[in-house]
């Protein structure tokens, strides 16, 4: 059955208390933590040898776009009323907004340690114990806007940058290519940090705390933010009708990313499925 994904501005409290209490039990069964192992060890830098899956390459987009299904599927197990929502972060920019209200996500960390104290998800309610990660911190950590050094949440007109692009992606297929609304939206920009970290990159950034880096899975936020990621990408191809996933081919042997990013039909790890299968969600959910 096609379900619907909306906007988590719209969510009625009742919808709230559904996705978050879907969450806690993914939690409390030990299935949520293998979502997080997950990525962490699909999280390759460009930098590193190996294929790269999930980040700085052209599968970051349909390799997201799975990860997420399969969320939505055990969230669904556990309530098939339920559905992620997106957060549009051009929208709701401030760290007092959706979806940083006590009865969903809660809100920034304590000045102290970072630590989120606030919401369902607080480390003091016992429900939410960090127990994949990279570091041996037990509670989630959020620094909504970088107290220290601030920045800003992208807007519109980054988003509309990026979807002004017609083509997918383009060689080197990394962090470096400079056209291509992949890295648009991925946000690896030109120059130094912060002005370099662009859309995607850049709410991770902001949102600070475990959302830095490979376990940023351990903050449910992380799939708020990935669904409307996946909905920039949906509108993206329908503003560009016929432009599709690129490599279409795998680079060639001698190529420095043969063997290191998957191209439209190739399978895409760790699942039995390609990023061609992937293009169209539209059997799956729709976006309101």
């Amino acid at each position: 059955m096609v379900y619907t994904r909306r906007d988590v501005s719209t969510l009625t409290r009742s919808d709230r208390r559904r996705f978050v209490n879907a969450l806690l039990e993914l939690k409390r069964r030990g299935e949520y933590d293998e979502f997080v192992r997950m990525h962490i060890e699909y999280y390759v830098p460009d930098g590193e040898t190996g294929l790269r899956a999930a980040h700085m390459a052209p599968s970051f987009l349909p390799w997201h776009r799975k990860f997420l299904l399969d969320l939505e599927g055990a969230l669904r197990r556990v309530d098939d009323s339920v559905s992620v929502p997106y957060w549009d972060w051009t929208r709701n920019a401030s760290a007092t907004a959706v979806p940083w209200t006590g009865d969903l996500l809660g809100g920034t960390g304590r000045a102290s340690d970072r630590q989120v104290m606030t919401g369902p998800f607080a480390y003091r309610n016992g429900k939410w114990t960090i127990k994949a990660g990279v570091t041996d911190t037990r509670y989630l950590t959020r620094d909504l806007g970088r107290s220290a050094k601030p920045i800003t949440l992208p807007t519109a007109k980054d988003v509309s940058a990026a979807l002004a692009d017609p083509v997918y992606d383009t060689a080197p297929w990394n962090s470096t290519s400079t056209k291509g609304f992949r890295n648009k939206v991925e946000g690896w920009g030109p120059g130094r940090p912060p002005a370099s970290w662009r859309n995607h990159n850049r709410v991770h950034r902001w949102v600070g705390g475990h959302m830095v880096g490979g376990a940023s899975v351990n903050d449910p936020v992380f799939w708020l933010h990935h669904a409307f990621i996946d909905l920039l990408w949906s509108r993206w191809q329908r503003r560009h009708p016929g432009a599709r996933y690129l490599p279409d081919k795998p680079p060639a042997q001698g190529d420095a990313q043969h063997g290191r990013v998957v191209a439209r039909q190739e399978s895409l790890p760790p699942w039995d499925v390609t990023p061609r299968e992937l293009e169209d969600h539209s059997r799956f959910y729709r976006y309101a």
